[in-house]
């Protein structure tokens, strides 16, 4: 059963969305919190996110930033603002879609459906879904929290360190080449040049691998990109 995280603070609308949605055979979890709804999708992720902008917490963009710094879960906006500049902010941060209040429950539904076919056939490309989480080695880095771990000890990332090893956590086992790498962390037009990408990535693999001469989760793909892969390799059995 397809599962939806509904984020809003206004009881009536919040009841509305639960009873629409259930009726339409969808599974369906609230929040009513930013903070709320960030530690739901960490402990469950859903198959996609109805996001109020107006929260009595944080704003509803922080909760958008702070789910695309770990998932590609899609988001769709609920809001009372109408602004054109407020648009393009929250579809800049990672939003997928954007609906004004007042709105016909018709079209958000239709709205709703035309992302989950658009996830359904991302997933069918066989990409494996990151997690807010991943344990390896000794080392435990927590995308949600923005955090790092190694033996229990916080380990410190440089800002550069974490962006290359955020980009690559989002996608776990699959190549992303140098030019993407570049372009993401450094900006468009910093394509071409992996001195600098080099260097965070060994900085990378002495903070996290356990021998950061012989990496097993941050793979480099000569030529072409890295690779994280979050399960190290199975060791050899022994000969009978």
């Amino acid at each position: 059963m397809t599962n939806i995280l509904v984020v809003d603070d206004e009881p009536q609308l919040l009841r509305a969305l639960r009873i629409n949605l259930k009726a339409r055979s969808y599974e369906v979890e609230t929040a009513e919190r930013g903070v709320d709804a960030l530690a739901s999708v960490a402990r469950r992720l859903p198959d996609l996110v109805l996001l109020d902008l107006g929260l009595p917490d944080m704003d509803g963009v922080e909760v958008v930033l702070g789910l695309r710094g770990w998932t590609d879960v899609p988001i769709m906006v609920l809001t009372g603002r109408s602004e054109q500049a407020e648009k393009v902010r929250v579809l800049d941060a990672g939003a997928d879609d954007y609906v004004t209040k007042p709105f016909s429950m018709e079209e958000l539904l239709a709205r709703l459906r035309a992302l989950l076919r658009r996830r359904d056939f991302t997933a069918d490309a066989g990409s494996e879904p990151a997690r807010a989480q991943y344990t390896f080695g000794s080392s435990t880095v927590d995308l949600a929290k923005h955090t790092v771990t190694r033996d229990g000890e916080s380990i410190r990332l440089t800002r550069t360190e974490w962006a290359v090893l955020e980009l690559l956590m989002r996608h776990p086992n699959q190549l992303v080449t140098i030019n993407r790498l570049l372009a993401e962390v450094w900006g468009p037009g910093n394509t071409g040049d992996g001195g600098h990408l080099r260097f965070h990535v060994a900085r990378l693999r002495r903070k996290l691998e356990v021998d950061p001469q012989r990496p097993v989760h941050l793979i480099t793909e000569f030529g072409t990109g890295y690779r994280f892969v979050p399960a190290a390799p199975a060791a050899p059995e022994p000969p009978g």
